[in-house]
């Protein structure tokens, strides 16, 4: 590593809270309290210090996470037996806002995001979409309902030049009236995965950067949540 370079985190993860919003299929957020301070130094009889902890209870899709391949193809790798270079590496950060939700992503507003931000595709990049939805309609009736998504073709325009992981401000890659689930067949098709619920994009966008969001090593998951960072230097 060179020291001598000037690094910076930009989080892309959302909050994780009880009541935050899920997708309608999926298990709802619930945090309970363990034990408090109080209870654990009674328990141990320490007269110094008590430990406290809470409980999870979350999906594997609840909040900024990454899809198995496993979730939506059956013979496809768990989330544990998927490579790691899925899940952090180069990445690009395309703009997108100006699709309305009424209408796909199509493989023409792919190629003019990508020419307007002067970036081009390399076989194993990670490529995000900021779609704007997070900053427009986060904690509003809106985010689970009113998103734009992939269309079949551009989905498989972006696994046919190499990309490993699609990555959206929004809670699909798919539009929500695509009842194929267009986004997640084909990254089923190619073995890919997909990262969902980011956040922050608009910090990155039209740049090439590094990207890590690792899952947790969930024996025979669907998919894992997931701390999504952009790492930039002064060089980016």
């Amino acid at each position: 590593m060179n020291r001598n370079k000037r690094w910076t985190l930009i989080d892309l993860s959302q909050e994780i809270y009880q009541g935050m919003s899920v997708f309608p299929m999926h298990q709802r957020t619930f945090i309970m309290v363990n034990m408090t301070h109080e209870e654990n130094q009674k328990m141990t009889g320490s007269k110094t210090l008590g430990f406290s902890a809470r409980n999870l209870l979350i999906s594997e899709h609840g909040p900024t996470h990454c899809d198995a391949v496993w979730e939506y193809n059956p013979e496809g790798p768990t989330i544990d037996k998927m490579p790691l270079t899925h899940f952090w590496g180069d990445a690009i950060c395309v703009d997108l806002s100006h699709v309305p939700p009424s209408r796909y992503i199509t493989v023409e507003d792919l190629e003019q995001a990508l020419a307007k931000a002067g970036l081009e595709i390399q076989a194993g990049d990670i490529f995000l979409m900021y779609t704007g939805h997070y900053d427009r309609n986060y904690g509003t009736d809106k985010w689970q309902t009113e998103y734009t998504g992939l269309s079949y073709e551009a989905a498989e325009w972006l696994a046919q030049k190499g990309v490993v992981n699609i990555g959206v401000d929004a809670p699909a890659i798919d539009h929500p009236a695509d009842l194929d689930f267009s986004g997640h067949w084909v990254c089923g098709k190619y073995n890919m995965t997909n990262t969902e619920n980011l956040c922050n994009l608009d910090k990155v966008v039209n740049r090439r950067f590094l990207f890590m969001g690792l899952p947790l090593r969930i024996r025979d998951g669907s998919g894992s949540p997931i701390r999504a960072v952009a790492i930039l230097t002064d060089e980016d």
